[in-house]
């Protein structure tokens, strides 16, 4: 939502089923982390998105997506090679 469009705190909280308190606490892990601002416009706070923080997250994920892909791909290798042996086994026996 904030995505979006700039929106004062009490639009956002109207969106979800949850307790102001506990929007409140999810604003401000937002704000440390870098992901949102928020400014007073008189008695509102308005939040605002900063998502070019996100390229961050993204950088960091695609570190990890790299490692587990490669992990993966040597995981599927080795469980191939297993089948093919097994199979070799398998068609083996039944020459007998």
């Amino acid at each position: 939502m904030i995505a979006q469009q700039t929106l004062n705190l009490n639009s956002i909280a109207d969106k979800f089923h949850v307790s102001r308190p506990a929007i409140s606490k999810h604003i401000k892990i937002l704000t440390e982390c870098g992901l949102i601002t928020i400014k007073q416009q008189g008695r509102e706070r308005h939040c605002e998105a900063r998502l070019q923080k996100l390229n961050e997250v993204s950088d960091w994920v695609g570190q990890y997506r790299k490692f587990w892909t490669q992990k993966l791909d040597a995981l599927e290798v080795y469980l191939d090679e297993l089948q093919n042996k097994k199979t070799k086994k398998h068609v083996a026996k039944k020459r007998k």
